[in-house]
């Protein structure tokens, strides 16, 4: 074949040579287009922008404005970062080395720990071989041939003989550096123009702790040195308002080592806020019809083998434990207890819909180098509840449901939050309990649910409980980040299950549809969240310590504790800084501890009978008599105002 057809995506055809390049077709249209080009799309599947045409084919140029392109782009850095490690470190055996949401990475066997040192010189000598402009070379080899090139490395051996096809593809940089690679990627070094190195951590080979551990070095990379600046302030920021390290700072709570990674310990002032997050919640319950439930933290094993989480769920359950008369189990959720309260008594279609809610301690096998400070914990409390209902109440349930979820983060002050509808793979796989049928009445209610509320919603393929389909939202934060929070699921199998019926109008037994809801998530995850969303300077009602009152001398001591008095039997979380330190040393602490309001109280102020007053954001805000001020930050809590 001499010649080659050539369609583009406007639906012009171009005829050209056999053999031609995507990249020579994109400078036939535009020099533009063509040094804009990072990766072609060739019959639906990404293409090298040098890998030949192999015959007729459809054909899309991809640049920085589509999201695959940059997928390649990271892909091609970090290729980058493991041909400057074999250039300063050629003793070293590589891992897998794939971009990410967020950079890329590589896995490195190497006898010596890589130091934040050598980091430095790993970059910089990225840096060397992108102005040497090397170019990306697709390499076809067989598979015998190449197993016994790798002979001496067993990574890159396991890796070929699992997933390599007979003829299989490798990817060039240098004259040191070659790799088993699927690619694509971008021509050469020289379109790498804006990436950076940022950590080294262990990484177990495959992510399987049974196997050898790996250093991995992070990394990040952008189109443009604008995008990573801007990227790079956000992790800078993000730095700052790690919850881990606020947690400490604050003494709000801590992970204790005697008793065990990913089980968290609410301080005193940690302690205070999870109770005013708790008390909204269960507050909030009862406003909206639901009733409250306490179910215990240990049952039989059995309730488990019934609802289908032994076999579905295993693998994140803790061990069962023998007792004398079956084995029990940590609860990892809270629906099997929650569906034996409603088992336990006839219910009529008058009854319905029941709304269960329990503020619920659940226990989950989570590996230890997957826990992060409240965000992945082993034992954490779920707002947890369960709603059963005819099918006929079943959209104004989820509509509901999801209402008060929009209402939990305005309540909290996020503004921003996008939704995703996740649903089943049509039972290809088996994982998923149900019938096709009951799946589609199920996606099509949630579907509705939204469609009513006006939100746009992100459809998820595959990504549904294996009991039915669900509604995630996910917040954003103050500095754009987006986080997992509410879920809404529709579960047509667990009443299957456990048998549960009602009576319906017809006099006749009928199986009741079931929604599970969450909305904080976890209490520990949404206290984590907020503790970075505000950089731990919590609104006012939610603050542990609202108002710290500061004599200037001892002499004010007894005026400040008046005025604390007073604070207090207005509702406030207040106190005194009775410590003999000078009042600017009184106020740096209190701003180092986030608190919203500082009284300052001197020889004028205990004789006139009011207070300076101190804010830890605009600093002096003048003399005021103390029922102002009260007025002032009363309206405040009252209205849950999300700053002061």
């Amino acid at each position: 074949m001499s010649q080659l057809e050539v369609t583009l995506p406007d639906g012009n055809r171009l005829v050209v040579p056999a053999g031609t390049t995507p990249l020579q077709v994109a400078e036939g249209i535009s020099p533009r287009l063509a040094e804009a080009a990072i990766v072609a799309r060739v019959n639906g599947q990404l293409f090298d922008l040098t890998r030949p045409l192999e015959g007729d084919a459809t054909l899309e140029i991809l640049t920085a404005k589509n999201p695959e392109a940059l997928e390649v782009y990271r892909h091609s850095t970090a290729h980058l970062l493991a041909a400057a490690v074999l250039e300063l470190f050629p003793e070293t055996q590589l891992g897998i080395g794939p971009p990410t949401e967020t950079g890329f990475f590589y896995d490195f066997l190497r006898p010596t720990p890589f130091t934040p040192e050598d980091l430095e010189k790993i970059e910089q000598r990225m840096w060397e071989i992108q102005a040497r402009n090397l170019p990306y070379e697709r390499v076809l080899t067989a598979k015998q041939e190449g197993l016994r090139k790798y002979a001496d490395q067993k990574m890159k051996i396991e890796l070929i003989s699992e997933k390599a096809d007979e003829v299989f593809s490798e990817y060039t940089l240098g004259p040191h550096f070659i790799d088993f690679c699927r690619g694509p990627h971008v021509p050469s070094t020289a379109r790498l123009k804006a990436f950076k190195l940022l950590s080294i951590a262990g990484a177990y080979w495959k992510g399987d702790e049974k196997n050898q551990q790996l250093q991995r070095i992070y990394g990040t990379a952008f189109f443009s040195k604008k995008e990573l600046d801007e990227y790079l302030h956000k992790l800078e920021e993000a730095r700052k308002r790690d919850h881990r390290k606020l947690g400490k700072e604050l003494d709000l709570f801590s992970v204790q080592d005697l008793a065990g990674p990913g089980l968290i310990y609410f301080h005193p002032r940690g302690g205070t806020v999870r109770k005013l997050l708790e008390d909204w919640m269960r507050d909030q319950y009862v406003a909206r019809g639901y009733s409250l439930v306490y179910t215990p933290h240990v049952v039989r094993r059995d309730l488990f083998k019934v609802s289908g989480h032994a076999n579905f769920y295993a693998e994140n359950m803790f061990t069962p434990m023998e007792l004398d008369d079956a084995e029990y189990q940590l609860k990892p959720m809270n629906c099997p207890g929650h569906i034996l309260i409603y088992a336990d008594r006839q219910r009529s279609y008058r009854d319905l819909p029941v709304r269960l809610g329990e503020l619920g301690t659940v226990y989950r096998y989570e590996r230890s180098g997957v826990m992060h400070g409240l965000l992945r914990v082993r034992g954490f409390t779920q707002d947890d509840a369960h709603i059963f209902c005819t099918p006929q109440q079943i959209e104004d349930e989820v509509v509901a449901c999801l209402e008060f979820a929009r209402d939990v983060l305005h309540t909290f002050g996020f503004d921003r939050y996008e939704a995703e509808l996740s649903t089943w793979d049509g039972g290809a796989s088996g994982k998923y309990d149900g019938e096709a049928g009951q799946w589609e009445l199920a996606e099509t209610a949630l579907q509705k649910a939204v469609d009513r509320l006006g939100w746009r919603v992100k459809v998820m393929p595959d990504e549904a409980a294996f009991y039915g389909p669900k509604i995630d939202v996910k917040l954003v934060d103050a500095i754009g980040r987006l986080w997992q929070l509410s879920t809404v699921q529709f579960d047509f199998t667990l009443p299957r299950r456990f048998d549960l019926k009602y009576i319906g109008e017809d006099g006749h037994a009928h199986q009741p549809l079931m929604v599970h809801r969450a909305l904080f998530g976890s209490v520990e995850r949404f206290f984590g969240i907020l503790l970075e969303h505000y950089a731990g300077a919590f609104p006012v009602w939610l603050a542990p310590e609202q108002v710290v009152v500061l004599p200037i001398t001892d002499r004010q001591i007894p005026y400040a504790r008046q005025v604390k008095e007073r604070l207090v039997k207005a509702g406030l979380r207040a106190g005194v800084d009775e410590r003999n330190e000078k009042v600017n040393a009184k106020i740096r602490e209190a701003q180092l501890m986030k608190v919203p309001f500082m009284l300052v109280v001197g020889a004028r102020e205990a004789q006139e009978g009011t207070v300076s007053v101190r804010n830890r954001k605009h600093g002096d805000q003048g003399v005021s008599t103390l029922e102002e001020f009260l007025q002032r930050i009363s309206s405040l809590v009252e209205t849950k105002a999300p700053s002061e």
